[in-house]
C-alpha cells in the first residue's frame, strides 16, 4: 500500500513537471506573448483551444501545422503568424501541452 502511494505521488510530481517544462517552452518559444492558459490576449486561451479540439484525433496534426506554418480564420481575423523558431518535434510538444489545458 505505501509502496503505491509513492508511485502515484512520483507519478504527480513528474507529471507536473513535465507541465513546467512545456510552459517553459511555451515561454521560450514566444507563445505565451500573444495567448495565455485560460485568459484570450491576441489569440485564444488554451483552455478554449483544449476545449474546442476535445475530441479531435485529427487536432494535434492540425494544430502543429497551424504552429509551424501559421492560420488565419478559425479564432477570428487576427492571423496567427508561421513560428520558423519551433521545430516539428517542439510544436507535436507543445500541442500536447496546450491540448491537455482542460
Amino acid at each position: 500500500m505505501k509502496y503505491s502511494l509513492f508511485v502515484g505521488a512520483a507519478v504527480a510530481l513528474l507529471a507536473s513537471g513535465s507541465a513546467m517544462a512545456n510552459m517553459d517552452l511555451a515561454k521560450s518559444k514566444n507563445c505565451m506573448t500573444c495567448h495565455s492558459i485560460d485568459t484570450k490576449i491576441v489569440g485564444p486561451a488554451y483552455k478554449d483551444v483544449a476545449k474546442k479540439y476535445a475530441g479531435d484525433k485529427t487536432a494535434e496534426a492540425k494544430l502543429v501545422q497551424k504552429v509551424l506554418k501559421g492560420g488565419s480564420g478559425t479564432w477570428g481575423p487576427i492571423p496567427m503568424p508561421a513560428n520558423t523558431q519551433v521545430s516539428e518535434a517542439e510544436a507535436h510538444t507543445l500541442v500536447k501541452w496546450v491540448l491537455s489545458q482542460k
